[in-house]
């Protein structure tokens, strides 16, 4: 939307006053559909939320590319920073193997139930786990394979930090 007010405001006034008014209907628009606080009721506008739906709201207009001026590359970073946790790394790496309820994953990671909801509801959002109901338990799993590659890949390379040959090359060597 930026890059509309922009262009706009070199055109003219008229067309700066349009695009600033399609902006800010955007954002309200955003911030009617964001989620409620369920204390206060309201609206929580998280930038990475309102960056995640700008960008899936004109997927269209530009494909995913790996260019440094890429669209996703706050969205990238935004994924990192929601992996920059313990605790929902190793639900990551909990969910490698398929779904698991709540409870279980709790105590799987030694955590309250409580404290692993509310890290699977910031992932849900996130769109890195997806959920299944089953009777009166709900079942978490993984969106996709990236988190957990990124999951994996981040491991390894914290393993090159402790010098030596790290583990998975070990390995590679073993089965060649």
């Amino acid at each position: 939307m930026l890059v509309i007010i922009q262009a706009a405001k070199r055109a003219g006034p008229e067309s700066a006053q349009t695009a600033s008014w399609v902006w800010a209907v955007s954002v309200s628009w955003l911030a009617a559909s964001a989620p409620h606080c369920h204390h206060c009721r309201r609206r929580i506008l998280d930038p990475a939320l309102v960056l995640c739906n700008y960008v899936r709201m004109n997927a269209d207009n530009k494909s995913c590319t790996l260019d440094s001026d890429s669209q996703y590359v706050e969205l990238a970073v935004e994924v990192f920073s929601m992996l920059a946790d313990a605790t929902r790394v190793r639900i990551i790496l909990a969910l490698r193997s398929g779904e698991m309820a709540v409870g279980a994953l709790a105590e799987l990671l030694g955590k309250t139930p409580a404290s692993v909801s509310q890290h699977l509801a910031k992932m849900r959002l996130a769109r890195m786990v997806a959920t299944r109901q089953e009777g009166t338990k709900v079942l978490y799993r993984l969106e996709n394979e990236h988190a957990r590659q990124l999951v994996v890949d981040a491991i390894h390379q914290a393993e090159h930090a402790l010098g030596g040959t790290p583990a998975h090359h070990a390995r590679g060597r073993q089965s060649a």
